[in-house]
């Protein structure tokens, strides 16, 4: 079971990790990247580590979605 604060911290780690990263990484690698950096994070146990994995998996589409609107609101901040 993915805790409210197991989602928190991944999203706060999406949140700071590069837009580029996000849009420029293939599924699997991304998802191994996001992982990783939670783990750093917090220690995560094997079960826990499996259920983030689905659930970052669940989520690629939302997570590519907010790397675009953060790049859209970064490139119309320059012009």
């Amino acid at each position: 079971m993915v805790t409210t604060k197991m989602m928190r911290q991944l999203w706060a780690v999406i949140e700071s990790t590069q837009v580029s990263t996000l849009l420029q990484f293939d599924d699997a690698a991304l998802v191994q990247l996001l992982l990783q950096q939670l783990q750093a994070k917090q220690g995560l146990d094997a079960q826990a580590d499996s259920t983030l994995n689905t659930y970052i998996q669940s989520k690629l589409p939302l997570i590519r979605d907010t790397a675009e609107g953060r790049l859209s609101l970064e490139q119309g901040g320059n012009h």
